[in-house]
Formats: structure tokens, C-alpha cells, sequence
């Protein structure tokens, strides 16, 4: 095999690799003797085809196939050869003019990551807020939950409905006078203002009361899941059955008693652990804040190109995503293009801070245990139908890029925690709002952590605060930088998409009621 550099520019690595006809020719060799045994043909006894009938039954497959073997081989001798750490996967374009039998000329461009120095973990300085679940706390919790929990009773006839009412309906839905699948249903409960249904349909009933019967007229969402009804106008004529108001909640022993336990001191209890572990998240996720900080103020190097890219890409596809449940959809885009360049920043660091973990890591011995990535691929394999985890998990542990991904936020979080046992901290107590303002105050500062990164989101208890309505939902506060040990290496999706496509068709299914009450859902 001869190779021949052709760029060396920064981080990026180009190389001409011509693999010889003689090595391929020797590997279709390799292939003939391997299959031999099994090849069949008439007039000869089984095993006993000549390896020159072979090769003429199944020449072309086979040369094909030693000759993609004799690349890979190629790439990684050559990987181990310049000692090259690949950033991503190299791209390898065979040339145009190959013909079988003569030499293989490969062009191998890829980026490779930069020399970091060991990182220095001395004279690490944290601050650890910490904030007391004390009985207001708790009290503030279960009120919450008893809201969640709300219960209703029977309205006097002659009340009208009103915001936060529940409303007991039938209804029947037609487009251009022509009912639709799902459009009909009976005894359907609508809470006023919960904004469970389509826009619209809700708004309607305030002023109803029973027996009234009226015909709502709504337009079903441009992005509404049923392909035929998507931005469609409708009409649904509907009969109020039954008014109920909400019913005052009392937080006591009959209150835990209803939820199953056996006391309201043991509810306390549940929840006091609930509170505990919020504000416990609260409590990392400003340590972590800070540690980033310091870490990424004292190093500084250049990083590929392409993981940067892919970095954005994810970024960028949060933002709009988020951008396009906004009111004004055009504008909230034209407000996130104008930081365009503040995001790719993000990115560059999100990398960059990624790296430098990685390599802390693994200068410290940081490891994740076989049994903790068994652990992640079975937690992982849940969100999946069941007939799909088995797939998934083969599929994880034959692609080493998706066991990566997969592996990277609790090695970040190891190695976080590492860090955090040779910092120098301080504690002090403070309250929820302080916590949650210091938090906040980072992200206004530019030190942004978010959603969608596949990163650790202990943060996520807590968001911080959305921009005015002409502004993208998802703010630059709300973009993450944490890194992992690879930031940027995504399992190929054409692989990983198989088991997922089914939860991810259906997005609204977990919010329909039983299909004949499906259609007036969102």
C-alpha cells in the first residue's frame, strides 16, 4: 500500500492511498477459499467446486467485496500508520477510473482532533448554593399536585361555563358538510382554557350551559397529525350534558388517603424527597455552570470544523423547531437569523468544552463501567415498542458511534463529578428564587445551557425565562453547551430510525382520548 499526503491545513488531513491489484487479487483468494466449502454445482461433489469456476460464478461479487475489505483495511493502517485520532468518520472516495483488476486509487480527506495539552485541574474554586427543603417547601409542592389532582363537582342549571370549568359534551365534526373519521363522540369531559383541543374549540363553550346545543366553527393546525384535516376548516355541532366547577381542594388525611397512602404526613414525606431532588438539581447545575466557566476561560485551541457543524445543525434545528409554534412564525425566524453567528459560537465552546472533558477523562482514569453502559442501552431500549428493544439494543452494540452517543452524557457527568471532588468548594445557603436568579443571571450573561443536546440537563427544572412573544421560543438561553465526550458523533439515523419511527409518528397520541374523540384534539 503506498500513500502520499496531499493537504495538511490546520486540522485537516487529506491522503492518496493506492492499494494494489495483487493485495485485492489475494484477498479474492481469501474469499474463494472461505466459501468454498459451500458452493454447489452440478458434477461435482460438494466442497469440490475448482476455485477457478468459483471465480467465475461469482467473480464480480467478489472482487467487490475484497476490494471494499482492502480499503477498510487501508484506511485504518493508515489511521495507525500517521497516528491519526479522527474527529468524525473519514470520507474515502475511490476513483472514477478503477477497473477490476488493477490498482485501487482512494482519497481519504478527513479532520482529526487537535493536540490538547493535559489539562491543569489544579486551583479549581466552586461555590456550592444549597437550599433547605423546609415545610413551606413541601406544602408549596403538594398544593401543586392537588392542582394537578383537581376534582370536579356538579354546577347549579343555570350556570353558564367559564374558564376552568368542566364541560361534559357530544359532538359531531363534519368538513365542508362531510363527517369525518374520529369527528363524532359522547360524554367527552373538556376543561375550559386547558387548551387540550384544537385552538378555537374550547373558547366556544365559555357562556354554555346545560342542554345548550351550538355549532363551533375551528380550522384545524397546519401541522395537525391527520394528513386530510391539516389547515381545513370544520364545523362541530355540539350538545352540552353536564356543567362541573372545580371542587375546593383540602390537603389532609382524607387527601393522601385518596392518592393511596395512609397518612397526610406521609405524603409530606414523598414529597419532601421530590423537593430535595429538585433543588439538589438546582444546586448542580450551578456548580457545573461555573466549573465550565473556569474551565473553558483557561483553555483555548482550535476545533474540527465539521463536528462544529454538526453541533450547530442540532442547535439550529431546536431553535426553529421552537421558532415555528410561535404566533408570528416568520418573524421569530428572522429573530433567530440575527444571532446566527452567536450560536455557532455556542457550538465552537459546546465542542470545544466537550474535548476537554474527554480528555480529562481519560488523563484521570475516568471510565464507564460495562455494567453502567448495559444499564443506559436497557434505559435507552424503553422508549421503544417492545418489539423494537431487542433490535435496538443488537443494534447499539454493533455500531460503536451510537454506543458513543449514548455513552457520553454520564461519562461528562463522571467526569464532572470527578472534578467537582478536586475543586476547592464553599457552601452557602440561600433560597429557591436566589438560586434560580443566579442561574438565570448566567444565561443572560451568554453561559448557555438548554434542551435537545443530549447532554446532561439537571437545569431543566428550572428554564429560564422565555423572550417576549416576537422572539424564538427557544432563546439563546435555552441552547446548551455542556459537552459530551463527543459532541458531535451521531448514530446514523437510516440505522436508528427503525425502531423510533413508529413512537415518533404519532406524536399526539398520548394526549387523544379513544379514537371516536380523537378529532377534536390538537
Amino acid at each position: 500500500m503506498k500513500t502520499v499526503e496531499t493537504l495538511n491545513e490546520g486540522l485537516k488531513r487529506e491522503y492518496r492511498v493506492t492499494i494494489t491489484a495483487k493485495d485485492i487479487d489475494a484477498r479474492v483468494d481469501d474469499e474463494v477459499k472461505s466459501i468454498a466449502p459451500t458452493v454447489r454445482m452440478p458434477g461435482f461433489r460438494p466442497g469440490k467446486v475448482p476455485a477457478n469456476l468459483i471465480r467465475k460464478m461469482h467473480g464480480a461479487a467478489l472482487s467487490a467485496d475484497a476490494l471494499n475489505k482492502a480499503i477498510e483495511a487501508g484506511v485504518r493502517d493508515l489511521m495507525t500508520k500517521e497516528k491519526l485520532r479522527p474527529a468524525l468518520q473519514p470520507a474515502v472516495t475511490l476513483d472514477e477510473g478503477y477497473e477490476t483488476g488493477k490498482d485501487a486509487d482512494i482519497t481519504v480527506a478527513l479532520e482529526v482532533l487537535p493536540e490538547i495539552a493535559t489539562p491543569s485541574i489544579d486551583g479549581l474554586k466552586l461555590e456550592r448554593l444549597t437550599v433547605p427543603a423546609d415545610d413551606k417547601a413541601v406544602m408549596a409542592k403538594i398544593e401543586e399536585f392537588a392542582t394537578q389532582m383537581k376534582r370536579y363537582e356538579e354546577a347549579p342549571k343555570t350556570k353558564k361555563a367559564a374558564t376552568g370549568d368542566q364541560v361534559i359534551i357530544d359532538f359531531a365534526g363534519s368538513v365542508d358538510g362531510v363527517a369525518f373519521d374520529g369527528g363524532t363522540g359522547e360524554d367527552m369531559a373538556v376543561e375550559i382554557g386547558a387548551g387540550q383541543l384544537i385552538p378555537g374549540f374550547e373558547d366556544q363553550l365559555i357562556g354554555t350551559k346545560v342542554g345548550d346545543e351550538k355549532v363551533l366553527k375551528v380550522t384545524f393546525p397546519d401541522e395537525y397529525p391527520v394528513e386530510n384535516l391539516k389547515g381545513q376548516p370544520a364545523e362541530f355541532a355540539i350538545t352540552v350534558k353536564e356543567l362541573k366547577v372545580p371542587a375546593a381542594a383540602s390537603i389532609d388525611d382524607e387527601f393522601a388517603k385518596s392518592l393511596g397512602l395512609e397518612s397526610l404526613d406521609k405524603l409530606k414525606e414523598i414529597m419532601k424527597d421530590q423537593v430535595e431532588q429538585e433543588l439538589n438539581g438546582l444546586t448542580r447545575t450551578y456548580m457545573k455552570r461555573k466549573l465550565l466557566d473556569q474551565l473553558a476561560a483557561s483553555h483555548d485551541f482550535d476545533v474540527p470544523p465539521t463536528m462544529v457543524e454538526a453541533e450547530f445543525g442540532q442547535i439550529w434545528q431546536q431553535l426553529e423547531h421552537e421558532a415555528s409554534h410561535e404566533e408570528d412564525v416568520e418573524a421569530a425566524k428572522a429573530e433567530l437569523e440575527k444571532d446566527r453567528d452567536e450560536y455557532r459560537a455556542i457550538a465552537v465552546r459546546r465542542v470545544r468544552l466537550g474535548l476537554l472533558l474527554s480528555e480529562i477523562g481519560q488523563a484521570h482514569g475516568v471510565q464507564v463501567s460495562q455494567q453502567e453502559m448495559q444499564r443506559l442501552v436497557a434505559q435507552a431500549a424503553q422508549q421503544y415498542r417492545p418489539e423494537d428493544r431487542q433490535r435496538f439494543m443488537e443494534y447499539v452494540q454493533q455500531d460503536a458511534l451510537a454506543a458513543a452517543q449514548l455513552r457520553a452524557p454520564l461519562y461528562e457527568d463522571k467526569v464532572v463529578d470527578f472534578l467537582f471532588e478536586k475543586a476547592e468548594i464553599s457552601d452557602r445557603e440561600v433560597t429557591r428564587e436566589e438560586i434560580e436568579a443566579a442561574i438565570e443571571a448566567d444565561d443572560d450573561g451568554g453561559h448557555v445551557h438548554g434542551p435537545g443536546c443530549g447532554h446532561d440537563h439537571d437545569h431543566d427544572a428550572k428554564p429560564a425565562k422565555k423572550a417576549a412573544a416576537k422572539k424564538p421560543a427557544a432563546k439563546k438561553a435555552d441552547v446548551t453547551e455542556e459537552a459530551a465526550e463527543a459532541p458531535a458523533k451521531k448514530a446514523p439515523a437510516k440505522k436508528a430510525a427503525a425502531p423510533k419511527a413508529d413512537a415518533e409518528e404519532k406524536p399526539a397520541a398520548a394526549k387523544k382520548a379513544p379514537a371516536k374523540k380523537a378529532a377534536a384534539k390538537k
